[in-house]
């Protein structure tokens, strides 16, 4: 019980404490070495550089790179531009354009957080413009923003490759139609409410318009076609794809475009040190806390308790997506991941769950995780960005939570939605 007590509820004491996730992590492990885990303290150390000696982990820092250049240059007011123009004069088309144009910011960016930032700079005031209530504006934008959880190429799912030693190619393309899927759910929705409120169509499209902004955000768009070309085309692997598109990026924005210079190239670096450095701090602590509680044998206590149950496997996907759910409303997902996968994939490997098609389930849990009330990280990144009370903006994201928890269903009860593309 004492082992339990370290492992699960020192975490949460620390967590209601205030402490940062990394902190959390390490002091846990810490603990457990002195107290119930038989190796020596200099274990914590070695294991803490070892979990980032992983080549395909070298991908984190280029996309966060990348996406802080395109962030800045221009690139996300392009897209958006380009949307506009396409999507026109349908009622709701504002709406629409945001949940079209935070798929593509958020492919290219990678993060959630950039994604809600970028929007909510760009398309926030035309959609309170445009007739649109604050608490629908703010929570389109922040459950939006969260796709860049599950888009590929995603962050998360590089993190979760590396977990559960899956192919990170293979866990791009599972991706491509349960993104698809939450975006379309979305854009019904958004389309919907529109209708309902009678909020005014825009300015309808014109080809002239379209084809101005299309070619005005040809080498934006161009970012997409050199990471997924790259990748599934076989040229470079994820890594070499996430370092291709930061030269690729700063080409655009410094030599094409010419809105970033030397400058602002050097706020924009250390802007992305900072992040970096937040999610392998994270990387680390959770490579020592998964090891320690992997060695203690408690998951295979949790599996074979699990087993027990005799739970058909549509009852206990349920109870897994509760688990992650929750997680994902308090933990950021690349802790989520290293913390979970290690514990969870043995109990779905032995139901016959696909470990990529999991893999997939858990991005996607992660990313309603990011607005789930209360302490889903999007929601803080909206109050900073809005200045709009937290109870407002929970009333606001709770409709898209509850569309794309029927999402989330679908993509874990139909495996084809993320398994088609690969021929499973």
């Amino acid at each position: 019980m004492a082992a339990y007590f370290i492992y699960f509820g020192l975490p949460v004491i620390l967590l209601i404490a205030g402490f940062p996730i990394f902190l959390i992590l390490l002091v846990t492990s810490i603990v457990a070495v002195l107290l119930v885990a038989d190796v020596p303290p200099a274990a914590i150390q070695t294991y803490m550089f070892g979990s980032l000696d992983n080549f395909p982990l070298l991908a984190v820092p280029f996309f966060v790179l990348a996406g802080e250049i395109m962030a800045r240059g221009g690139i996300a007011r392009r897209i958006i531009a380009m949307m506009m123009a396409i999507v026109g004069g349908v009622r709701g088309s504002l709406a629409v354009t945001t949940v079209a144009a935070s798929e593509l910011f958020g492919a290219m960016s990678h993060t959630s957080v950039g994604t809600v930032v970028a929007m909510g700079r760009m398309i926030y005031p035309s959609l309170k413009a445009g007739g649109y209530d604050e608490r629908f504006a703010v929570g389109l934008i922040a459950s939006s923003g969260a796709i860049a959880v599950v888009i590929p190429p995603s962050i998360a799912m590089i993190l979760y490759s590396i977990s559960a030693e899956q192919s990170a190619v293979m866990l791009f393309t599972a991706g491509i139609l349960p993104s698809i899927l939450i975006g379309v759910i979305d854009a019904v929705y958004v389309v919907a409410y529109a209708r309902v409120k009678g909020i005014p169509r825009g300015p309808g499209a014109d080809w002239a318009t379209i084809r101005r902004t299309s070619i005005d955000a040809s080498w934006s768009i161009g970012t997409l076609a050199v990471i997924f070309g790259g990748i599934y085309g076989g040229v470079f692997t994820p890594t070499e794809a996430a370092g291709v598109a930061v030269v690729y990026s700063l080409f655009i924005t410094m030599v094409v475009h010419r809105e970033v210079d030397v400058a602002e190239f050097w706020r924009i670096l250390v802007s992305a040190s900072f992040l970096i450095a937040q999610i392998l701090l994270i990387v680390t602590s959770a490579g020592v806390y998964s090891w320690l509680l992997t060695t203690s044998g408690i998951p295979q206590q949790i599996v074979s308790a699990i087993n027990a149950l005799g739970l058909p496997r549509w009852e206990l996907l349920l109870m897994l997506n509760v688990i992650l759910l929750v997680a994902g409303s308090f933990l950021e997902p690349p802790a989520a991941i290293l913390i979970l996968t290690p514990l969870l994939l043995p109990i779905v490997r032995q139901a016959g769950v696909d470990p990529v098609h999991f893999g997939i389930i858990v991005a996607v849990n992660l990313s309603l995780g990011m607005y789930t009330p209360p302490f889903g990280l999007n929601l803080f990144s909206s109050q900073t960005i809005f200045d709009t009370p937290l109870s407002r903006i929970y009333r606001g994201v709770l409709p898209f939570l509850a569309v794309n928890f029927i999402a989330l269903m679908l993509i874990t009860y139909i495996p084809a939605i993320s398994m088609a593309l690969l021929g499973r």
